[in-house]
């Protein structure tokens, strides 16, 4: 069954979606229009809304195509595509954030414009090509090809990023990443704040941590390394502090892991430390400039398969590979970043130095 639905999968994407492009780009295309669209979301994602709250303010009217694809029945998605080519032949602007491979199955008109906004910062785990299932083996197509403009966080993304996805250097921008500019947003931040201890009050008068560790495995067959150890540290710790574990969707599609059902960039507001493995949430939790512990259980096993960009032991962080000893280095977390901020505000400017607040504004005035 699996390996039909990649036929079919296939034959959409090679086939179908081509001539329906061919057919409907016959039209002029439409001044002024601009699609943003998602595969992986029922709604407008997080990393497309500070973009969408922007273009709004300058007049446009920005046509939504976000859909769970997971989630679609076979009929839903084929409407879903049709839909989707139907404008995308005739648009100026297209803006996505993750792999959309839609506006991939055929070789985009040139008067259209379509822009990468990519859904993660910094560099870490290896991505698209570099890394050994991200792409489907079976995968024929140019993936990336499309693309008119990426942005990243940092100069230093650029290169990697060119090699990752194989599109030229020249094409990707370092502007900043457009979901990191709410961060900066006063507001915001106190808007989460106050819905976090609304919904979980047991958390008042602790200090909290939040666990976001990375996705493993597919969305079929997701996997989490560390829970127990973590849920023990909690144990330990629960007279001064309230642990928040934040799993991603995936795995708690499969049986819930979260104690916690807000959204995890709205935790970064209240949160005095971050526990991370290899996920890219370290470089958006930069920003606030707040210690960070790195608990990677499984990192020998997941350095040999997947492999990493940086020294991952060498960042600026404190390390645990095991449980033993996490709730000691929970509690002295705020006392190790003291010590080394200099070294740390020094790899956030490597690595987040263009995410400033003022991304999005340096994105349009770029790509517009």
């Amino acid at each position: 069954m699996f390996r039909i639905r990649q036929i079919i999968k296939m034959l959409l994407q090679n086939v179908v979606l081509p001539l329906l492009y061919a057919f409907f780009r016959c039209a002029p295309v439409r001044r002024g229009s601009i699609l943003m669209a998602d595969a992986h979301h029922e709604g407008l994602p997080f990393s497309m809304q500070r973009m969408h709250e922007e273009l709004t303010q300058r007049g446009y009217e920005p046509e939504l195509f976000c859909a769970d694809f997971g989630k679609l029945s076979f009929g839903q998605m084929v409407l879903f595509l049709i839909r989707f080519m139907r404008r995308y032949a005739t648009a100026e602007y297209v803006f996505i954030c993750d792999y959309f491979l839609p506006a991939a199955s055929c070789k985009k008109r040139r008067e259209t414009t379509l822009v990468q906004l990519w859904h993660s910062c910094g560099l870490m785990k290896k991505i698209a090509f570099d890394a050994g299932d991200d792409i489907p083996k079976g995968y024929h197509g140019d993936m990336f090809g499309n693309y008119t403009w990426m942005t990243v966080s940092a100069q230093v993304c650029v290169p990697v990023h060119a090699h990752a996805l194989r599109i030229p250097e020249e094409r990707i921008l370092a502007t900043g990443v457009s979901r990191t500019d709410v961060y900066f947003d006063a507001a915001w931040n106190e808007r989460c704040r106050e819905r976090f201890f609304r919904e979980y009050p047991q958390a008042r008068g602790k200090k909290i941590a939040v666990w976001a560790p990375t996705f493993r495995g597919n969305a079929a067959r997701p996997c989490l390394a560390g829970e127990q150890e973590i849920r023990d540290a909690a144990e330990a710790l629960r007279d001064d502090w309230y642990v928040v574990i934040k799993a991603h969707p995936h795995i708690d599609a499969h049986g819930r892991v979260s104690n916690c059902a807000l959204p995890t960039e709205e935790l970064f507001a209240v949160a005095d430390l971050l526990i991370t493995d290899y996920s890219s949430v370290l470089f958006d939790y930069l920003v606030y400039q707040k210690p960070v512990l790195l608990f990677a259980p499984d990192l020998k096993e997941y350095e040999k398969q997947r492999g990493f960009y940086l020294d991952y032991r060498q960042l600026p962080f404190p390390l645990a590979e095991d449980g033993a000893g996490l709730a000691e280095a929970v509690a002295g977390c705020a006392e190790r970043y003291l010590a080394g901020q200099a070294e740390i505000a020094a790899f956030r400017e490597m690595y987040i130095g263009a995410c400033d607040g003022h991304a999005t504004e340096r994105i349009l005035n770029a790509v517009l």
